[in-house]
């Protein structure tokens, strides 16, 4: 593993190379993480605000009333269950099976999760964080069923994004609405605190159509074990747990992943990933062609 502060020429144009060196190399985060000054109508406190930026996530409980998550709940299954027997891109099953694991671009084709998008304190808040209008880069509904929910494995979304969608800098974010209990043991949302200020020069070239495998399971773009266990050393493993109708807002580097779930209690979610109108899309920084729409949105 290599770590350097700057990059060789033949990169100049690329602030964040991945998937290029033939060893993992660590670079230092050149964007800021916070692109606004607090103020008293940001969203967030002020504490708030500086957690988010040390640590590049913040959880915030009860977000959603037990009214909406019943609603949200509700919606979710029932769009589950149209899109059960459905084969559609957007629709993504479990590796080696055939139930749902993810499904993409909900907030463009249904109205409540498009509504959910443009939620009036959500908006307030992303705003703030990435510094004035955004829009929805990625949006899908994942399934994590108790039993038999599969793992995601430990990933920066920057990595990817940067790499097979071409988005330029770090001005997105995530925001993880959990529609069930999370608990520590039922395949939660793990982070890395500070990762976000580091980024994991990944090794391999991407194949083709690379996306129509790592939805399922990806194996490109990924850390190696010596980067992740540097980040880990330093900044340690959070789960932000809570009651369903809570949100995980998280910087696009953090590090981070889940287990499989293998108790009872299910653990499904609403993802809005949310882009700088200033920081859109465009060639991808790798070699393969773009990825979809639903999968990274250029309109």
């Amino acid at each position: 593993m290599t770590t350097i502060t700057h990059l060789e020429p033949v990169f100049r144009n690329d602030k964040y190379p991945s998937r290029v060196y033939d060893l993992p190399t660590l670079l230092e985060r050149k964007d800021p993480v916070v692109y606004s000054e607090w103020r008293e109508d940001a969203g967030l406190t002020k504490a708030q605000s500086e957690f988010y930026e040390k640590n590049g996530y913040l959880h915030l409980e009860g977000f959603f009333s037990p009214e909406e998550v019943v609603r949200l709940k509700a919606e979710m299954e029932r769009f589950k269950a149209l899109n059960e027997t459905r084969n559609a891109d957007e629709i993504v099953r479990e590796p080696g099976g055939t139930d749902i694991r993810s499904i993409f671009a909900v907030h463009a084709n249904n109205e409540t999760f498009r509504d959910l998008s443009l939620h009036r304190k959500l908006q307030q808040i992303v705003t703030y964080l990435l510094g004035g209008e955004v829009y929805v880069h990625q949006s899908r509904v994942n399934f994590k069923p108790g039993f038999k929910g599969k793992e995601f494995y430990w990933h920066s979304d920057f990595e990817t994004w940067h790499v097979e969608d071409g988005m330029p800098a770090m001005r997105a974010l995530s925001c993880s609405i959990a529609l069930d209990d999370n608990y520590h043991f039922n395949g939660p949302l793990m982070v890395v605190p500070g990762s976000h200020n580091t980024f994991v020069s990944c090794v391999g070239r991407t194949p083709d159509d690379h996306y129509k495998q790592s939805l399922r399971k990806q194996e490109y773009g990924v850390p190696d074990n010596d980067s992740l266990t540097k980040l880990v050393k330093d900044g340690g493993i959070d789960t932000p747990v809570g009651k369903a109708g809570s949100i995980v807002l998280f910087d696009c580097n953090i590090m981070h992943g889940s287990n499989s779930n293998i108790t009872p209690y299910s653990r499904n979610n609403i993802f809005m990933v949310f882009n700088s109108v200033e920081n859109r899309i465009g060639k991808p920084f790798g070699s393969q062609a773009p990825r979809p729409d639903y999968i990274a949105a250029r309109s």
